[in-house]
């Protein structure tokens, strides 16, 4: 288990890929849970919510009730240097879901599971009415 204090020192892309996992395991719920269990189906639903655009739009949409240091994190992991050329995004939707992404695998190493769990249906919520 990752010691909490050492939370903050890794590396953004890192907390990324944690969080990319997270995040789609928690969408994969949440339309498991609208009753469609058509495989097919729920890729093509579940591809609505994992895009970079929405990613992107839900946190600029939830940033202003973020605390200081969630805002860090994000501003942190947004402003790192891209290594890799985005094939589906212009680079700032891209850096905007990477951040994302990093904040979600942060609340998940961090065991902040209820600000996980709020972040996860905030996101949603946006993204499902249009984000």
């Amino acid at each position: 288990m990752i010691d909490i204090k050492e939370v903050k020192n890794i590396n953004t892309a890192a907390l990324a890929y944690l969080g990319d996992s997270v995040y789609e395991v928690a969408v994969r719920k949440y339309i498991m849970e609208t009753g469609q269990y058509h495989v097919d189906r729920l890729h093509q639903i579940a591809i609505r919510f994992v895009r970079a655009e929405g990613q992107a739009a839900a946190l600029k949409k939830l940033m202003k009730e973020l605390t200081e240091e969630e805002q860090a994190l994000i501003r942190r992991a947004r402003n790192r240097k891209i290594t890799s050329k985005p094939r589906h995004a212009d680079p700032v939707t891209y850096k905007l879901a990477t951040a994302f992404e990093a904040f979600v695998g942060y609340l998940y190493l961090t065991r902040q599971q209820e600000r996980l769990d709020w972040f996860v249906h905030q996101s949603i919520t946006i993204i499902n009415n249009g984000a």
